[in-house]
């Protein structure tokens, strides 16, 4: 069974979506209260008396014609209060006593109120305020301070002020509807930076650790393949070198996409991220793979921040990688950790040539596996932290990567906003993969 709060609702609902049914609505119930009011004598002293009077033809059809003009009043507000207005008008004129008429004229006074500005509404009522009201009191038969005359200049003005109410109000929710819904695109807009920041994080951690490892089994699994049939044993340790590096890559790729997990999933990744404490680990991977690795400096003393550590790992990781696929044979590398006051200082060098022949030496840094991604996403990891890196080859051969962490990151948006870019060499021509 519907209950009635539901059916108004629903009605309203209707109404709303169908404006000129309304205002059709709304013109009969205004036309219906004129032709009751034309039967009613103002009197004299004792109020007014119904069915006294009836009201003139001529009153009639101004009333039925105020009362259609009423039903484009939200389409043609000003027209509209025009028409009414002379219709209410003319019958003060011309008949005496007169008819409600001016009934429509304030229902178009409250519409144009409504849909308008202020300074509008305040001109448009005072004039038509004051044109009804002298035509009341001048053409009429009673004193000028009757009742019937300060009642139209008391219901059209205050038929303008409702209607400037209403406009304020509806002006009012709009504005807070405009506002949540902005706040709303603004936390949507916000979520999804932190999405792309996120995946771009991730992404940048998996790059690092296939293109290490990778590389690594591939050296490995190619030294195999040579010394197979005439040394068997050196084959056999390039192997147990290829497993333990797949089996790193894969240990460190559980922990990466492990972050993809949900919070309700089992066995979330508890190993802790690498950093400086593993780096003779690291080296010595490349030791193995044939590159000769040597540590010249490496502070490790405690308390530097997780995600510096990460990066000074992540940064010399894959300036090795990179010397070791592209410095040539023979090549020779060298690192250094070095703490300068509030900063860590990075430094990776080598003394390869750099391979030109197949166009994969530093000088070429699009190199034929359509690589190139290194020192950007070196670079990024670098200056997400507010630190610098340069890049570039060495004057007589080789080529030097050279990272400024700051031991305390940034948080804030004023962090190290100033940061100077890095020379040109090391972005264009300099770069390696």
């Amino acid at each position: 069974m519907t209950t009635l709060p539901s059916g108004f609702a629903r009605a309203r609902r209707w109404l709303r979506d169908h404006p000129l049914a309304f205002d059709a609505a709304l013109a009969f119930c205004v036309l219906t209260a004129m032709i009751c009011g034309s039967f009613a004598d103002p009197g004299k002293g004792h109020g007014p008396t119904f069915g006294t009077r009836t009201p003139e033809p001529f009153s009639v059809l101004l009333m039925v014609l105020a009362a259609s003009a009423l039903v484009l009043r939200r389409r043609r507000p000003m027209p509209v209060l025009a028409v009414t207005g002379g219709l209410a008008a003319t019958e003060y004129i011309f008949i005496d006593p007169p008819a409600p008429v001016v009934m429509s004229s304030v229902i178009a006074l409250y519409t144009v109120a409504s849909r308008t500005d202020r300074p509008t509404t305040w001109r448009v009522g005072l004039l038509t305020m004051g044109i009804l009201t002298v035509a009341a009191m001048v053409f009429g038969s009673t004193p000028w301070y009757s009742q019937e005359n300060l009642g139209v200049f008391a219901w059209t003005g205050m038929a303008s002020a409702a209607g400037d109410a209403v406009r304020s109000r509806r002006a009012f929710v709009d504005a807070i509807r405009e506002r949540a819904e902005r706040a709303e695109r603004t936390r949507e807009e916000e979520a999804r930076r932190r999405v792309a920041e996120e995946r771009l994080r991730i992404a940048r951690d998996l790059h690092d650790v296939v293109a290490h490892h990778i590389a690594l089994v591939n050296v490995q699994a190619g030294v195999a393949a040579h010394v197979m049939d005439k040394r068997p044993d050196q084959a056999k340790e390039a192997l147990a070198h290829v497993r333990e590096a797949s089996r790193s890559a894969l240990n460190e790729l559980r922990v990466t996409v492990g972050l993809l997990r949900q919070s309700g999933d089992p066995e979330a990744p508890t190993e802790p991220a690498p950093g400086l404490a593993v780096l003779d680990e690291l080296v010595a991977t490349f030791r193995n793979a044939g590159l000769p690795v040597e540590v010249v400096g490496a502070d490790r003393a405690p308390g530097l921040p997780s995600a510096v550590d990460l990066a000074a790992y992540r940064v010399i990781q894959e300036a090795l990688t990179n010397v070791r696929k592209h410095a040539g044979a023979g090549a020779r590398a060298e690192v250094s950790v070095v703490r300068v006051g509030a900063t860590a200082e990075i430094t990776v060098l080598d003394n390869g040539r750099g391979g030109a022949a197949d166009g994969a030496g530093p000088e070429n840094e699009a190199a034929p596996d359509g690589g190139g991604h290194g020192l950007l996403g070196m670079r990024e990891r670098v200056t997400a932290l507010g630190g610098a890196l340069t890049a570039g080859p060495r004057y007589g051969g080789g080529f030097r990567v050279h990272a400024i962490l700051p031991i305390e990151a940034p948080t804030g948006e004023g962090a190290r906003t100033s940061e100077p870019e890095p020379p040109g060499p090391a972005a264009t021509t300099g770069e390696r993969r």
